[in-house]
């Protein structure tokens, strides 16, 4: 799956426009993040439970997004973007969203 966050993929022509791919998840805080998180905060330096959890979250939202641009008979992914934001106290979604492609070499 080629991924482009362009209007096209370097070497390939675009063949047919397959619609709107999507992928999301939606991941909450674990308590025992929240306690280390509030005693980083005192002392400062990076978050490692939190940068662990988004890490992993973008990967879940990309193979959801990969795997829903192949459904619809895509090849590749156009105009590829994350987007974040808050649902409910403590609970974050990260959305991934593209234009599915078929392409064929230049």
């Amino acid at each position: 799956m080629n991924i482009s966050t362009t209007d096209s993929v370097p070497g390939r022509r675009i063949t047919a426009t397959k619609g709107l791919a999507l992928g999301s998840t939606v991941r909450a805080k674990h308590v025992g993040k929240d306690l280390a998180a509030g005693l980083k905060s005192i002392v400062g330096g990076e978050l490692k439970g939190y940068s662990e959890m988004l890490n992993e979250t973008r990967e879940e939202s990309l193979s959801r997004m990969i795997a829903h641009a192949q459904e619809l008979g895509a090849d590749s992914v156009i105009g590829f973007r994350f987007m974040a934001s808050n649902i409910a106290g403590g609970a974050s979604e990260i959305l991934t969203y593209g234009t599915a492609v078929t392409t064929e070499i230049a």
